[in-house]
């Protein structure tokens, strides 16, 4: 049985009176998407909520990014949550009154939810004022970006020493979860994501004349079958990780020997020490795949986020206060590993924290897909969550 809380920490029927407000600001977000480091008018919005409700305001951080700061009572604790507010390059095809009205643009993630939901979080907030300490809500431009994003650019402007937190939350959606179900996972929650692309030179030649080239299809060809070794032969089989060639170019007619071959792949993986030895075996194998036929190969092995991974006493305090407010019924603990990757992992390389997942409903389209939505249903409980987390960490009887 769920166990009474304190009933001076906010509560899921705290937030219902701003459903309509928040769906409103939900909608007119996803209904004007801007991408990656396009941010202007969903950073603009932000910032004219945050200082209508009494927030001190830093705009232009790391970019479009967005720092909401408040202060209650004499503590000197801090704290931080981020939401992301960028779109993706995909045409919208939810037949939504809401839907996008820029062609190849859409919220297909949920960050127009994730912004919503923290800016119900910062209304709640300077309302009640239950807190003693100051808070920083940091919206953040570019999480989609792979590489130089928006966590990367803000860090590098300053932002742990011009606002200082102890710890750090974020929350993600996740379709197939029943909305209001939150996951949490200490450790590694979230995979490192690297891009290698290689270009195989060979000499090009007669389809008839073989024996006169150095065929870099075959070459190609040789290295995807090779790195199949690497993870079942150089992995610990305790470990996870992933390589998957996406891309394999080469030629153009059948009668020709090309002269080149490219490849492309995704590697994915859980743990630093994994990450380096994946690294390591796919530059050692290519390039000793290439030698063995005579050709040559160019490797750029370009780095993306790392693993994101969650520290455990953050982790279990974000599970009490989940438990706390929709009981541990609709708590996932331990929630598996996701082999996607999220830039929220350069913030806990920098102070503690937690990354916390929330259900976005069964059966619903999955994220980066023409037909995605946030559901609305998570307004609430999300600004509910984000409330009560913030009210928890910075309570005057938290020692």
């Amino acid at each position: 049985m769920r166990e009474p809380q304190p009933s001076r920490y906010c509560e899921l029927t705290d937030l219902a009176d701003a459903r309509p407000q928040l769906d409103e600001i939900r909608h007119h977000i996803h209904q004007h998407p801007e991408l990656t480091y396009e941010e202007a008018a969903t950073s603009r919005l932000v910032a004219e909520k945050l200082e209508a409700w009494g927030y001190v305001v830093t705009r232009n951080v790391g970019g479009h990014g967005v720092v909401a700061s408040l202060s209650a009572g004499s503590s000197p604790r801090t704290v931080g949550v981020r939401a992301d507010m960028d779109a993706l390059p995909i045409q919208e095809l939810t037949g939504l009154p809401y839907a996008s009205i820029h062609d190849g643009k859409m919220h297909a993630c949920g960050h127009d939810g994730h912004t919503t939901v923290l800016l119900g979080a910062a209304q709640q907030l300077a309302k009640t004022r239950n807190f003693d300490g100051t808070v920083h809500l940091i919206f953040q431009p570019a999480e989609e970006a792979g590489s130089d994003s928006g966590a990367q650019r803000m860090i590098a402007d300053g932002l742990f020493e011009r606002f200082p937190c102890e710890a750090i939350f974020g929350l993600h959606n996740h379709p197939g979860v029943p909305a209001g179900t939150f996951g949490l996972r200490a450790g590694p929650l979230m995979a490192a994501c690297d891009t290698v692309k290689v270009r195989i030179v060979g000499r090009g030649g007669h389809a008839a004349r073989p024996h006169l080239a150095i065929d870099p299809v075959v070459v190609g060809s040789s290295i995807v079958m090779a790195l199949q070794s690497i993870v079942s032969r150089n992995v610990d089989p305790t470990e996870a990780a992933v390589i998957t060639v996406g891309s394999f170019r080469s030629g153009h007619a059948p009668n020709v020997i090309p002269e080149d071959a490219v490849l492309e792949m995704s590697v994915r993986s859980f743990s630093p020490t994994v990450r380096e030895t994946l690294e390591e075996r796919i530059r050692g194998l290519i390039a000793s795949q290439a030698h063995a036929y005579g050709a040559t190969a160019e490797i750029d092995f370009i780095r993306g986020y790392p693993v994101l991974i969650n520290s455990e006493n953050e982790t279990a305090f974000a599970r009490r206060i989940a438990e706390e407010l929709v009981g541990p019924e609709h708590v996932i603990f331990p929630f598996p590993a996701i082999a996607g990757s999220e830039d929220f992992a350069y913030y806990l390389q920098k102070v503690p924290g937690c990354f916390i997942r929330l259900g976005n409903g069964e059966g619903r389209p999955m994220l980066h897909n023409a037909h995605y939505d946030f559901n609305d249903d998570n307004l609430t409980i999300g600004a509910a969550f984000w409330t009560r987390l913030v009210e928890r960490f910075l309570s005057k009887d938290r020692a």
